[in-house]
């Protein structure tokens, strides 16, 4: 059974100390719908967090 990963959306915002817990309800909370969310540093701007949601 092969698992594939579709990104959904990506948006650069603004990083804050907090978004990782946004990030995490999301994740618990929103599992079961097949979805999951990612949070990274821009690594060109690290003022910026890249934000992303997946389809699993």
């Amino acid at each position: 059974m092969e698992s594939k990963i579709e990104i959904l959306s990506t948006v650069k915002i603004s990083f804050s100390d907090d978004l990782y817990k946004v990030v995490d309800s999301l994740n618990r909370t929103l599992k079961r719908e097949n979805l999951m969310f990612g949070l990274a540093l821009d690594e060109e701007d690290k003022e910026k967090a890249v934000f992303t949601i997946y389809r699993t």
